[in-house]
């Protein structure tokens, strides 16, 4: 059966395909007032394996790593620095990393990318760590309360913020996209995080937007259900795009549940 239907998400939006254009230059303004920033520190020799820091006015409170959607085939670290707003205005330093996209890279390799680059992060600022990703950068930020994940500074975080997760990639075989990911069954059993019972008990709050296509919502609850240490947040009047808006807000409720 072909699930392109189930995980569209643009066609189903009102204007859904303006919205990267949005992004990218919101990002952009933000970059060009927000002056305390660190751009393209590495974490691995590849060109993709950069994260952008951004920095509060005073020594930060702890960090924040925000991780991309795209499906693991698209976007990159500056087309959401804007999101880095309510963090920063609340004290926290805020990572945004690039990783290598498929198909030149596999999940599993995206989930390591993404595990060297939170380390590295992690060892320029100090304090408590607080995980969020969108989309595939949920799943991804999940994976990190998975044990067989190698992630040094697993201990200092605080909690992991998934949004709009993909928790089970099993569906994911059944779609057109999997001509670009390549994702077989052993892949989809190891990279699940909703499938994955050696964890480290990190609380987690997932979040989703009531607006959402079926099958994201979906997601988010197996993933909720899965996992003791979770709980679920389900938005109202938000779809997959907006759904992340409120990070830019310090006053949102999403940054003050994931800051709490």
């Amino acid at each position: 059966m072909n699930l392109d239907i189930a995980y569209a998400n643009a066609d189903f939006i009102p204007n859904g395909k303006d919205f990267p254009t949005k992004w990218q230059k919101m990002a952009a303004d933000f970059r060009r007032t927000h002056k305390n920033l660190r751009l393209d520190v590495a974490y691995g020799e590849e060109d993709a394996k950069r994260f952008d820091l951004v920095l509060p006015e005073t020594p930060p409170k702890g960090l924040v790593v925000f991780v991309h959607g795209g499906y693991w085939m698209a976007f990159g670290r500056r087309d959401w620095t804007h999101l880095a707003a309510g963090a920063v205005a609340r004290g926290y330093a805020v990572a945004l990393p690039s990783y290598p996209l498929a198909p030149e890279a596999r999940i599993g390799e995206i989930t390591k990318a993404v595990a060297s680059a939170i380390d590295a992060a992690a060892s320029v600022v100090a304090g408590p760590i607080y995980l969020l990703g969108h989309s595939a950068g949920g799943h991804l930020v999940a994976r990190m309360n998975c044990l067989d994940v190698d992630l040094a500074c697993r201990d200092r975080i605080a909690r992991i913020m998934p949004i709009s997760p993909l928790s089970d990639l099993h569906p994911l075989m059944q779609t057109t996209m999997n001509e670009t990911l390549h994702i077989d069954e052993a892949e989809a059993q190891a990279e699940s995080p909703a499938l994955n019972e050696g964890r480290a008990g990190i609380p987690t709050t997932v979040w989703v937007g009531a607006d959402e296509r079926p099958a994201f919502l979906d997601q988010a609850r197996d993933l909720a259900l899965a996992w003791p240490e979770a709980d679920l947040v389900i938005a109202p009047d938000r779809h997959h795009f907006d759904v992340i808006e409120p990070l830019s807000d310090p006053d949102s409720d999403m940054n003050a549940a994931l800051l709490c």
